[in-house]
């Protein structure tokens, strides 16, 4: 399950990311109905769906700031929400097809940091690792 962000809560880029990912695609509205979400509640919301990976253009309340959970993934992608319709499904349909993301099981644990040019991410330990984009 990909969950998206409130600011990515588009259905061009829903239905861009659905022609290709075998999963569900929703919006993390739909997981807290009749309400706003507040990036605080966010962690909370994950642990309920099974896996689940979140997907945010707002680096800067999740990268660093957020603990790694073994039950869930959070991407964030650099982007601007004018262009994230374009970006988005095309660097996580990137970042998926790379055999250290591929999975699930891969994924989990993981906080992704998604840059035009390579990709940083930690687990627990919090140690940035870092990988350039392949050709």
């Amino acid at each position: 399950m990909i969950i998206v962000d409130e600011n990515l809560n588009d259905q061009r880029l829903m239905g861009a990311i659905a022609v290709w990912f075998p999963g569900q695609v929703v919006s993390i509205t739909s997981l807290r109905l009749r309400s706003k979400v507040l990036d605080e509640v966010i962690p909370t919301l994950l642990h309920n769906a099974v896996q689940p990976t979140f997907v945010t253009i707002n680096v800067s309340d999740f990268l660093k700031k957020m603990q790694p959970h073994a039950g869930h993934c959070i991407v964030a992608v650099a982007s601007s929400e004018k262009h994230a319709h374009k970006v988005v499904p095309t660097l996580l349909r990137r970042l998926l097809r790379l055999s250290d993301f591929k999975t699930k099981a891969l994924r989990m644990g993981k906080i992704i940091h998604i840059i035009q040019n390579h990709i940083e991410y930690y687990e627990r330990d919090r140690r940035i690792h870092s990988l350039q984009w392949p050709d």
